[in-house]
């Protein structure tokens, strides 16, 4: 039996070098410290339908029940921009900025929700280990220019880090709706 050595190393070749530079760039998932943060916008719900809704609480400190639809109407998919700013009385503020179809969610589900709250749950950090329900604004009026404003339950670090991650996936986003 003749076995061509060379003629296999020849085909072997290629192979090798493709497996070797796809491999490098398989254990290189982007940069481990890179900044990373989750927003989910719930509404709050009338009916106690298990499945479709659950219970909350917030906040922290005396927490009341609130009971809301599972599925979230706007994620850190629809954000473009978020920011982290003062309010007159010492505290801070945050406002999320979402693209134009999730503006116009967020016009209709706050104008068919007046008297309820939206529920804003939040992951922040390596791992996405931090997290947990910052705020639960009531809906006074139709949201119409996609700008959702409220005053979290979060230290000034925990912001921070979340408001970084936000951009960092809004930078993303854009990136991936601006390439065909």
């Amino acid at each position: 039996m003749n076995f061509y050595t060379r003629r296999f190393n020849l085909y072997l070749l290629p192979w090798v070098v493709c497996l070797l530079v796809s491999g490098c760039a398989l254990w290189h998932h982007g940069d481990k410290n890179r900044a990373v943060g989750i927003v989910r916008v719930h509404v709050e719900s009338d009916n106690s339908n298990a499945g479709t809704t659950k219970d909350i609480t917030f906040p922290r400190a005396d927490p009341i029940v609130l009971n809301i639809q599972t599925d979230a109407i706007l994620t850190e998919v629809d954000i473009v921009g978020a920011r982290l700013f003062e309010t007159p009385g010492g505290g801070f503020a945050v406002e999320l900025k979402f693209s134009e179809t999730a503006g116009w969610r967020l016009q209709q589900y706050t104008a068919a929700s007046p008297g309820k709250h939206l529920a804003i749950f939040a992951q922040w950090g390596k791992n996405l280990k931090d997290g947990r329900w910052l705020a639960t604004p009531l809906i006074a009026h139709p949201i119409a220019n996609g700008t959702l404003t409220f005053t979290p339950d979060a230290s000034r670090e925990e912001l921070d880090q979340w408001i970084k991650g936000l951009d960092a996936v809004a930078k993303k986003n854009t990136t991936t709706r601006e390439t065909p």
